[in-house]
């Protein structure tokens, strides 16, 4: 009875710091962004839909942020427990350091979950509604939803995409057909459109190329065959981290399919697949701040390196997620990298401490 009131304790001490953390670091990111896309404020798309717009995106961002909020909360967390010697107290009267960790693990699982089910269901559709909202105040109805275009290979063609609207319509649609190597036809399309489980082309020329000469035939409406959706070209022309893991695995699998490198979205899936392990990791980290060698220096120090510790995770992963791709190794282990890392040093210090 008493273990479990101490894990209770030790969860609500831990909880509540990270969420005070992440609420001081949404707010500090929605003020700074706020401030920063005032620049773009247009037409129907004043200083209040800005406001809008980021607070329809907060879900993605509580996501983002949620590594170093788990972090600095859960240093917090236990360094205010440090401080009032409660530790020391639990420790002196025979709680072992695991079943402090185990306490302290039970809010982060909580976290996890929530992260897991907005990653999944949540996330990629505010993302994708706050585009295509804020792109429409910009433009009007049939607002374009992504701007970036994209290329895509699909058997023995070559793909070019100018954008996709928010109700399916592809605009500026380019396909190259090849024998080998050799340019059989250009077709340029002015738009697809998606309807009843088919596209259609219109405004479409086409251009042959022949040994001495070209020739050019033109359709207003053309069926276009392929075994693209509007599903996948979403997942194509969209931001890939901001997908769901189920959309990140099924574009990894249609890439892999046509013999394409599906490195990036296998990347972001596995950090959304193995975000347990990596707040696990950076919890042990910060018992390990409180615990080992820095457990005598003061609490703002200890928060400090535990931000440095923060940024230095994230940017190892972001630097090995090219590296993935010029090496050739797994995208796995440019998740793994860092959070075994982390675990690797959590060990060290506690190990020290005792």
């Amino acid at each position: 009875m008493i273990a479990d009131r101490l894990d209770r304790y030790i969860a609500r001490n831990v909880l509540g710091a990270i969420i005070v953390v992440q609420v001081v670091l949404l707010g500090l990111d929605l003020v700074i962004t706020y401030i920063n896309d005032l620049e773009d404020v247009a037409g129907d798309y004043g200083a209040f839909q800005v406001l809008q717009y980021l607070l329809m995106r907060l879900p993605w961002r509580f996501y983002q942020y949620a590594p170093v909020g788990v972090l600095i909360g859960a240093l917090i967390g236990l360094g205010s427990m440090a401080s009032s010697n409660e530790l020391t107290v639990m420790r002196a009267a025979g709680r072992s350091l695991a079943r402090i960790l185990w306490g302290v693990m039970k809010p982060v699982l909580v976290v996890v979950v929530v992260l897991l089910l907005v990653a999944e269901y949540v996330s990629p559709r505010t993302e994708q509604f706050a585009s295509a909202w804020r792109l429409e105040k910009l433009q009007g109805e049939g607002a374009v939803l992504t701007q970036q275009g994209g290329w895509q290979r699909e058997g023995d063609s070559i793909y070019r995409f100018g954008a996709i609207r928010a109700d399916d319509t592809v605009l500026d649609l380019t396909r190259y057909r090849f024998d080998g190597h050799t340019l059989q036809d250009a077709m340029v399309a002015q738009r697809a459109i998606w309807h009843d489980g088919a596209w259609r082309l219109e405004n479409v020329a086409i251009t042959h190329f022949h040994a001495e000469r070209t020739e050019v035939e033109r359709h207003d409406s053309l069926a276009w065959q392929t075994q693209l959706t509007p599903a996948q070209l979403n997942r194509l022309l969209r931001e890939v981290e901001s997908q769901a893991p189920s959309e990140l695995w099924a574009y990894a699998s249609y890439l892999r399919s046509q013999n394409l490198e599906a490195t990036q979205p296998l990347l972001y899936f596995w950090q959304k697949l193995l975000m347990p392990l990596t707040m696990a990791s950076l919890v042990l980290v910060a018992a390990s701040f409180v615990f080992g060698p820095l457990r005598t220096v003061a609490a703002g120090t200890r928060v400090f390196y535990g931000v440095v510790t923060g940024l230095v995770f994230k940017y190892l992963q972001d630097l090995l997620a090219p590296a993935s791709t010029v090496w050739g190794f797994s995208p796995i282990w440019a998740v793994l990298g860092p959070t075994l890392l982390c675990v690797v040093l959590g060990l060290y210090l506690l190990r020290r401490s005792g």
